[in-house]
């Protein structure tokens, strides 16, 4: 098996679904974490070509990019699907979660609380009701939306979902008020032995 090593700050962000990806298949690694001062005098570095983390060290190969980091290690321990149409299943819902996350990321920096609100509103309006809507309409023609979005096991696209639904509740908290199906399947999965053992003992961080 080869040695991994993942690096990224002391929190869940856009490194977590690779550390859920690692519980669940029950896979030793490094979680290396950096505070800003430390990231600051190592980011130049050969690890960090591009300029920013996550990074995961597999063996002496360097791997960036958070959802290419998380496909990679998906097909290696079989949370890819299990056809290449279950693949392209469970990768239409993880870029849309990209989506999702990508619509809230500037109001996440924005300081003036009143353009904030307004980008926030903007973003459930326009992005995130609709694509939720379309999720839980996805995830119910699968078995009754009581299982997971693709196939009869947990994949890439219901561990991103929970993941992305992480980051986004930190500015829309009742994201999944109105959606029970996607509400059941964060719990569902939360409470998975090997993911629910991570989640209690992972450090604790604000985002």
């Amino acid at each position: 098996m080869p040695k991994y090593k993942l690096h990224y700050f002391n929190g869940r962000g856009r490194a977590e679904t690779c550390r859920l990806l690692f519980a669940q298949a029950g896979v030793e690694y490094e979680d290396k974490r950096y505070t800003r001062e430390e990231w600051a005098t190592v980011k130049t570095g050969d690890k960090f070509q591009l300029g920013h983390m996550p990074v995961l060290e597999v063996d002496d190969t360097v791997l960036s990019q958070s959802n290419a980091i998380a496909r990679y290690l998906s097909r290696e321990y079989g949370f890819s699907g299990k056809t290449n149409l279950e693949t392209a299943q469970i990768d239409m819902i993880v870029d849309t979660m990209v989506d999702i996350v990508t619509a809230f990321g500037k109001a996440w920096f924005e300081k003036d609380e009143k353009k904030k609100a307004e980008m926030l509103e903007e973003g459930k309006a326009n992005t995130l009701i609709p694509k939720l809507s379309a999720l839980e309409k996805g995830l119910i023609a699968n078995n009754g939306g009581d299982g997971f979005f693709v196939g009869d096991n947990v994949s890439l696209a219901d561990l991103t979902f929970v993941t992305s639904h992480d980051m986004i509740s930190l500015m829309v908290p009742d994201a999944l008020d109105t959606f029970p199906k996607l509400k059941s399947l964060c719990s569902r999965v939360l409470a998975l032995p090997r993911i629910a053992e991570w989640v209690k003992k992972r450090p604790e961080s604000t985002f």
